[in-house]
């Protein structure tokens, strides 16, 4: 049995991954919550995770996957006997020809480098192609990638020299990681909020001050869809 708020964040992290095929961050999920702080949800994820729910997988950033949903959220009922566990460690290996048919990748063009810090350039028309996965598209539309510079995002899983995946839309949602363009020529990857007739472009670190504008002087280039992280 669940509470409510388990119930309300499996389901937001089960629409999310169906709309941009990655689990929201914390800070989403505290958001669309309407909690104070991260270690509500914290508290949260591992209620879900030993009531086997979902799972966490170490090592990997927004590394969630949904074992089972509830009746609640359309899922089957526990067979008898069922005791949930946590599971430790990443996924088992699949079998080759399950990997065969995972693997399916586009050539996404490298725009050049967005800041995820104090915004230094506008997004150069770019060449250089990327491979993607193409289960981490989301959705009708163009998409491109962009190198990030900068640690401004870092608890919302995206660090310095990550390669961000973006679909390509004018508007976005209040909690939205966005590509905005700030004064037609300072591009940015920060946190949309609107905030009446403003917007405020919000850093996932503490060390970075919020920016508020005016909403006339910030156009939404395109939304986080995927993240690729080289080790």
């Amino acid at each position: 049995m669940l509470t409510k708020k388990q119930l309300d964040l499996l389901e937001f992290i089960q629409k999310r991954m169906a709309r941009d095929g990655v689990p929201p961050s914390f800070d989403e999920m505290k958001v669309a919550l309407d909690l104070r702080s991260k270690s509500g949800i914290h508290r949260l994820i591992t209620a879900l995770e030993e009531r086997g729910f979902i799972r966490r997988m170490a090592h990997r950033a927004r590394a969630i996957e949904i074992v089972r949903l509830p009746e609640a959220l359309g899922g089957e009922p526990a067979p008898a006997g069922f005791v949930p566990r946590v599971i430790e460690g990443d996924r088992p290996d699949m079998p080759p020809a399950a990997k065969e048919l995972r693997i399916d990748a586009v050539e996404l063009p490298l725009m050049g480098r967005i800041a995820a810090g104090v915004p230094i350039e506008a997004i150069r028309d770019g060449a250089m192609p990327v491979a993607v996965p193409g289960q981490m598209l989301s959705g009708s539309g163009n998409h491109y990638a962009l190198e990030v510079k900068g640690d401004s995002m870092i608890e919302a899983g995206i660090n310095d020299g990550d390669v961000v995946v973006i679909r390509e839309t004018s508007t976005a949602d209040n909690g939205d990681i966005v590509v905005a363009l700030v004064e037609d020529h300072e591009a940015t990857l920060k946190r949309f909020m609107r905030r009446g007739n403003a917007i405020a472009l919000e850093a996932a670190n503490p060390a970075y001050e919020t920016r508020v504008f005016p909403e006339d002087k910030v156009k939404v280039q395109g939304r986080l869809v995927g993240l690729i992280r080289t080790y």
